[in-house]
């Protein structure tokens, strides 16, 4: 029987990196919130007032020494947490929660998407429909396809075993610490295990195990 641990939330990000992680808990793997995520928002910028937050628009909210760059622009709904920077020309589509001491870079754009604490994605990245753990970050240009060209859901492949989503968009789940070199593409239903490190100019499918070096395809090793 395959091992699907990998893909299990508790195996990829910290139980305590972000507001949204009681409600993760919820389901089995990571990527099941996605379609959930906008009512999600929603219900949690209610409560966020007791804990330092502001509603800056509607539906969206705020932490605490944020700093948003004049010429982003944010749709709802949005939580930004405490001591982040929005940069120039960032775009938030909408249905984002970004976690605390988070970068958003000049020209990154967002969409249904959850990033953990200290997530940076600083320079032209894109990323939808996906989850960047604790402390990830994308070196400039690298960005998250989530949608296969021949329009079919999205299908995770573990140990040759397909796994069946269900979701027509979906890309990829970024455990913590993930580092991806400039000009990569993580395709859709790419899963990166916690401290992994991907070498500039991959395009990157499939699962790759915790604490491993995606040089090529053909040569994932562990850390050592």
């Amino acid at each position: 029987m395959t091992d699907h641990s990998l893909l299990y939330f508790q195996n990829l990000f910290d139980p305590k990196a972000s507001e949204i992680t009681p409600f993760l808990q919820e389901y089995s793997y990571p990527w099941e919130i996605l379609p959930d995520l906008k009512a999600i928002l929603l219900a949690l910028g209610e409560k966020l007032e007791q804990k330092g937050y502001r509603q800056i628009q509607p539906q969206i909210w705020t932490g605490e020494n944020t700093a948003i760059s004049p010429t982003a622009e944010l749709n709802a709904p949005c939580i930004i947490g405490h001591g982040t920077e929005i940069r120039h020309c960032a775009y938030i589509r909408g249905s984002v929660i970004i976690g605390n001491n988070c970068v958003v870079g000049n020209s990154t754009e967002l969409k249904n998407a959850i990033l953990f604490d200290r997530v940076q994605v600083p320079h032209y990245n894109y990323i939808g429909d996906s989850i960047l753990g604790k402390g990830a970050h994308l070196g400039a240009g690298s960005v998250i396809s989530n949608l296969k060209s021949d329009g079919t859901t999205v299908k995770i492949t573990v140990s040759g075993e397909k796994l069946e989503t269900g979701m027509r968009k979906l890309g990829a789940m970024v455990g913590d610490g993930v580092e991806a070199g400039c000009g990569c593409v993580l395709n859709p239903g790419t899963i990166i295990g916690r401290g992994s490190r991907i070498y500039p100019l991959n395009s990157v499918r499939g699962v790759i195990p915790a604490g491993h070096v995606y040089k090529s395809r053909e040569e994932i090793i562990p850390i050592r």
